[in-house]
C-alpha cells in the first residue's frame, strides 16, 4: 500500500521539523505527534459509546485517557525503528456521540438493574421504548462509522477504531466488508462476545462477534484468551463447523506449563486465520493488573509482551492487517489503564503498517 503523493509530502515536512525525542506535547496529536487524519497513513477513529455495559462504566472516555497518556510516552520501538514517521492521526472524539451514550447510559443503567431484580419503577411500556431508542442508535451508530471508515479507506488510508465498549467497532467491519471478499478476525478478549442480543440489545458489548458474523465476508474467527462464556455462545462455538475457534486461556495456560512455548501456540492460533485479518481487542483479554479499571475484569489473560509477540507473528507470518480496534480501556482513578492502552494502540498501529509494507522492521 503506497500513501497518496499529497499526503506523502505533507507528513514527509512535518517530519523534518519534528523531533522525537524532545518533549511530549499534549497539544499536538496522539503520541505528541504532528499529522492530521487528513495526511496520515493510518486514522485512529474514538468512538466513546458504553450504552449497554453491564457492570462497571466508564470505556467512553477511554480514548481520551489513551491520548492523555500516549504524549507521555518515547516513541522509538527497536523493531520498528522508523515507527513514529508512519504518519498517525487520532480524530477528535465525537461530543454529540459522547452526551448521546452518557444520556442512554443513565436509563439502561435503571434497566439492568429491572432486569437482576433490583425495585424499579420502570413499566414494560417503557422497557420496550429504551430498548427501541437503544436499538436504533446503535444502528445510527454503525453507520456513522461505517461512512467515516468508508472515507478514509477510499482515499488509500488505513483505519483503526478506539473504542468505548466493544460494541463500538462494528461500522469499520462492515465497512472493510465492502472493500474486502473475505477476510478473518482475530479476538483478544476475556469474553467471547457471541451473544444474541444481549440483554434485548441488538448491538450489545456482548453481542459484537455474533453481529460480526453476520457478514458473510468474515470467513473466520478465532478467539485468544476467553475465560468467560455462556452455554449458548459455547454451543455456537461447537456447531460453527469450523468458522469460529478458540483458544480458552485456561487451556493456553495448561499447555504453557507443560512446557509447550508460547512460540508454538502462536504458530497454532495463526494457521487459523486467512491472508487478511481483522484484529478486534479488548483490553480485558490482557491480565487485569494491567488494565484493572476495564468494565469487566477476569483472573487470567496475557501478558503485554504475550500479546505483543503474537500480533508481531501474525505479521511475519505474511498475513495483513486491514483494520483493528481496541476497546473497554477505562481510565478509573490512575493514569495506568491509559498508558498500557496508548503502548498497546501504538503496537496495534505499527505492526498494522508493517503488514502494508508501509513500515520496515530491521533486515527488511
Amino acid at each position: 500500500m503506497k500513501p497518496a503523493p499529497d499526503r506523502e509530502a505533507s507528513r514527509r515536512d512535518k517530519i523534518l521539523n519534528f523531533d522525537p525525542s524532545g518533549v511530549g506535547d499534549s497539544n499536538a496529536g496522539i503520541y505528541g505527534l504532528p499529522f492530521t487524519p487528513a495526511e496520515a497513513t493510518i486514522v485512529l477513529i474514538p468512538v466513546p459509546w458504553e450504552v449497554t455495559v453491564s457492570y462497571s462504566a466508564g470505556t467512553a472516555l477511554g480514548p481520551e485517557a489513551i491520548k492523555a497518556a500516549s504524549s507521555q510516552m518515547d516513541l522509538y520501538d527497536p523493531t520498528i525503528p522508523d515507527a513514529w514517521q508512519i504518519g498517525l492521526a487520532l480524530e477528535p472524539s465525537d461530543k454529540e456521540w459522547h452526551n448521546t451514550s452518557t444520556n442512554l447510559r443513565e436509563q439502561t443503567a435503571a434497566y439492568i438493574q429491572y432486569l437482576e431484580g433490583a425495585e424499579s419503577a420502570l413499566t414494560e411500556n417503557d422497557v420496550t421504548d429504551l430498548l427501541n431508542r437503544v436499538n436504533e442508535q446503535g444502528e445510527n451508530l454503525l453507520s456513522w462509522l461505517k461512512q467515516k471508515a468508508t472515507t478514509y479507506l477510499d482515499n488509500g488510508q488505513l483505519v483503526g477504531v478506539v473504542g468505548g465498549d466493544h460494541s463500538s467497532p462494528l461500522g469499520l467491519l462492515h465497512a472493510l466488508a465492502e472493500k474486502h471478499e473475505e477476510f478473518g478476525i482475530l479476538q483478544i478478549d476475556a469474553h467471547a462476545d457471541l451473544r444474541e442480543a444481549y440483554e434485548g440489545f441488538t448491538y450489545s458489548h456482548a453481542s459484537i462477534m455474533y453481529n460480526a458474523l453476520k457478514l458473510p465476508q468474515v470467513k473466520k474467527l478465532v478467539q485468544v484468551g476467553i475465560r468467560d462464556s455462556a452455554e449458548s455462545e459455547n454451543a455456537l462455538i461447537q456447531h460453527s463447523n469450523g468458522r469460529i475457534s478458540t483458544f480458552f486461556d485456561s487451556f493456553l495456560k495448561d499447555e504453557m506449563y507443560e512446557g509447550k512455548t508460547w512460540k508454538k501456540q502462536c504458530k497454532k492460533i495463526i494457521a487459523q486465520l486467512p491472508p487478511k485479518v481483522y484484529i478486534s481487542f479488548d483490553i480485558d483479554g490482557l491480565d487485569p493488573k494491567l488494565c484493572p479499571a476495564t468494565g469487566t475484569p477476569v483472573p487470567g489473560g496475557l501478558e503485554f509482551e504475550e500479546a505483543v509477540y503474537l500480533i508481531k507473528a501474525l505479521v511475519k507470518s505474511g498475513r495483513e492487517i486491514i483494520g483493528f480496534d481496541l476497546c473497554e480501556v477505562a481510565p478509573g482513578n490512575s493514569d495506568w489503564n491509559g498508558n498500557v492502552g496508548a503502548r498497546l494502540l501504538y503496537q496495534l498501529s505499527n505492526w498494522m503498517a508493517v503488514s502494508n509494507k508501509i513500515a520496515q522492521t530491521p533486515g527488511e
